[in-house]
């Protein structure tokens, strides 16, 4: 199995080949989609090794995501196909502003009928962490008690387990029940890695200081918030029990073409960073870099660099400012 086990909803992305509304628009071009897949393709292209547990339909929407999972390397022994649930779709427009209209079509798909059984099936050795995103555990009440019970075996495998809430109101039956959830969910992780929006809103805040207290208060070991246009930022609790702040700028980028993906593809380079064993500063600069990167790509992940054009990034753009650390 791979050092970075993940889990999640695998869908099929159409995204329109000319501009328009959706309903209006005649021809898409086909890619694969997911949060859990984004970060699967960034910490595989990174030659690190993955396993994705999911569950997709028997259908040609399913046979070519895993047919894209093979081509990426990612392990697909957890992929279950299943007979009698579809798997999902989504539509995305284009846009001028990075910021395209996009409607979904995942309601009764095979991702949000998993159980908590296909967890026992799980080779979890040689694993180092294990990352969940919140979309999983908003999809259905079967998927949300398999998301526990992942968690449930990584803590008796002793995996650091790192959390993405990736936000999305309308698959939740209330936003009440969302926030409720999320933070259920957060507070049994090592790792929270909000971005500022969702933060403000799971945590009641509006200081990344106060945000990243709101959990590290509650148990979490560390807190990473993605400030979108203004870099990253974490806080975390040592074995003393202090307290280190890191903040990384962002890159200067110019050519955004799509934000759809950006940050997952963040997430991407912090997991990656942490199966590396790289510092705070290292971490947060990736991931900024592995979200630039992406922001310049028209699908959800095709963008995602190999090590080699991630270092080319890297040494060839500037800062948009300082970077800043201090222990508390």
């Amino acid at each position: 199995m791979g050092e970075l086990i993940t889990a999640g909803e695998p869908m099929v992305l159409f995204i329109a080949d000319d501009k328009g509304p959706l309903n209006t628009v005649q021809h898409y071009t086909r890619y694969s989609a997911g949060a859990d897949v984004n970060v699967s393709v960034g910490v595989a292209r990174l030659a690190h090794t993955v396993t994705l547990l999911t569950q997709i339909g028997n259908d040609p929407f399913g046979t070519f995501i895993c047919d894209y999972l093979k081509k990426e390397k990612i392990d697909t022994a957890a992929v279950q196909m299943n007979n009698e649930w579809p798997t999902g779709f989504m539509l995305k427009g284009l846009s001028d502003d990075g910021q395209p209209e996009t409607f979904y079509f995942r309601k009764g798909s095979a991702s949000s009928r998993i159980d908590k059984d296909s967890v026992e099936k799980i080779n979890f050795s040689g694993a180092k962490i294990l990352h969940l995103g919140g979309i999983l555990a908003g999809l259905s009440e079967t998927a949300y008690q398999t998301t526990l019970a992942l968690i449930r075996r990584a803590r008796d495998k002793q995996l650091k387990i790192t959390f993405d809430p990736n936000l999305r109101p309308t698959i939740w039956n209330s936003e009440k029940q969302m926030i409720q959830r999320t933070n259920e969910i957060a507070c049994l992780c090592d790792v929270v890695m909000p971005n500022v929006k969702e933060a403000r809103i799971l945590t009641g805040e509006t200081e990344k200081e106060k945000m990243a207290d709101y959990y590290l208060e509650k148990g979490v070991k560390q807190v990473i918030i993605n400030l979108v246009d203004d870099g990253s930022y974490t806080k975390k609790i040592g074995v003393d029990h202090s307290y280190t702040e890191t903040f990384a700028p962002n890159f200067i980028t110019k050519n955004i073409v799509d934000r759809v993906g950006a940050g997952d593809a963040f997430v991407s380079g912090v997991v990656s960073a942490m199966l590396e064993g790289l510092s705070d500063y290292e971490t947060l600069l990736r991931g900024n870099a592995i979200g630039a990167i992406q922001m310049q790509h028209l699908g959800d992940n095709d963008g995602l660099p190999t090590r080699e054009k991630l270092d080319a990034f890297m040494n060839e753009t500037k800062l948009s400012q300082k970077s800043v650390q201090r222990s508390i």
